[in-house]
């Protein structure tokens, strides 16, 4: 009985030490309550970016009160809603066609949910071709997700928060040219795996590149819970966007964004 007993508490010891590591795996010093408390980084590198690049960019942490702000929130609402339900953490944000505005989307899609006292968002570019991501936030990062996928770094050297409370990103690098076998590949879907089972009280958000440019989009869809389709208000054709629809079949579809809409707002609302 002893032994059995020794056992016992020793294995408690380690779980509580294996507990205690995802924290620290966390990069996180201080906890998110309900109240808002505020997260320290211990790790992850921090990058304060001056809200005249945001603005400029048309990122809405460095934009005022506005409809464009309230259209975001709307989008978060209805997200988090279909997340919440169907107990999801990962989306994909993707388009038919280039052009249509989609990783600005979901850099204010996480954001906006970045901006929930009680969630957390981790933002990965996974437009391995053309990554872009870090451009809007106007810094080059000096690590990113090509030295995850070709040299092995570590996942907690490549983290950047932008100085946005309760966002990081995990930003690109250098392109990979072949990008479609790397997305479909097991590493990939490890790699999933893994920030899932980091950041389990995070959602996170996949940056794709368009469907009808690659295959690259429609490789990784069946890593992710959901996708959202960003189309272009006048540009998107409805036969590029029934065909990319038609790709998605069988994969859970959040809804579809119009971005770059020509419809001025009515007043306040």
């Amino acid at each position: 009985m002893d032994h059995i007993k020794s056992a016992l508490e020793r294995a408690k010891v380690e779980n509580n030490h294996a507990i205690s590591g995802v924290y620290e795996e966390n990069e996180v010093t201080g906890t998110l309550s309900d109240d808002g408390q505020e997260i320290k980084y211990t790790q992850t590198r921090i990058i304060d970016v001056p809200k005249d690049i945001l603005k400029e960019n048309r990122i809405i942490a460095g934009i005022g009160p506005g409809y464009i702000i309230d259209a975001y929130r709307m989008l978060r609402t209805k997200i988090l809603q279909q997340m919440n339900e169907n107990h999801w953490n990962t989306m994909a944000v993707t388009s038919a066609t280039p052009g249509s505005g989609k990783t600005l989307t979901a850099i204010n899609l996480a954001i906006s949910i970045a901006m929930e006292v009680n969630q957390t968002v981790l933002l990965v570019d996974f437009d391995l071709r053309r990554p872009s991501l870090h451009k809007y936030f106007g810094f080059v990062p000096e690590k990113g997700l090509s030295d995850y996928i070709l040299n092995n770094e570590p996942l907690n050297e490549l983290m950047i928060n932008p100085g946005i409370e309760r966002l990081v990103l995990l930003p690109g690098n250098e392109p990979i040219v072949n990008s479609s076998e790397v997305l479909s590949s097991p590493k990939m879907k490890q790699l999933v795996e893994e920030l899932k089972a980091r950041y389990p009280s995070r959602l996170i958000v996949f940056d794709l590149p368009p469907l009808l440019s690659t295959d690259d989009a429609l490789a990784f869809s069946p890593y992710v819970d959901a996708l959202l389709m960003v189309v272009e208000d006048g540009k998107t054709r409805s036969y590029d966007l029934k065909q990319a629809v038609e790709m998605l079949k069988g994969f859970p579809l959040l809804g579809t964004v119009m971005n770059k809409s020509q419809e001025k707002p009515m007043g306040y609302y």
